[in-house]
């Protein structure tokens, strides 16, 4: 296998642990919500995430991102995780993918 297909893997692996973490107020994961911004694996498959929450009181905001973090760290390959909460660009509802938007009766 090669080494791109090995960090694909990877992350098609991350997404569906990520997809285990719910905003408790929005009956949605957090990957279909939108609020990951970014996966990355290093080479030694670290993981980096760049997420965001639905605004800056969100009270799971010292919560929701350790929850990731440790989700991600137990995905089999994965050496380390490291998640960073960025509030840049702005989360809105149009980052929602359509199976979110649909569950949330927004279509």
């Amino acid at each position: 296998m090669s080494e791109y297909s090995d960090k694909e893997k990877l992350k098609e692996e991350i997404v569906k642990a990520i997809k285990t973490c719910y905003d408790p107020e929005i009956p949605v994961d957090i990957y279909e919500l939108g609020l990951i911004y970014d996966i990355h694996v290093d080479d030694q498959n670290r993981a980096f995430i760049k997420m965001t929450l639905t605004s800056p009181a969100c009270p799971v905001a010292g919560s929701l991102p350790p929850e990731v973090q440790n989700r991600v760290a137990k995905v089999p390959g994965i050496t380390e995780a490291n998640v960073e909460l960025v509030w840049d660009p702005p989360w809105n509802m149009e980052m929602m993918t359509e199976a979110a938007r649909l569950e949330l009766g927004l279509l």
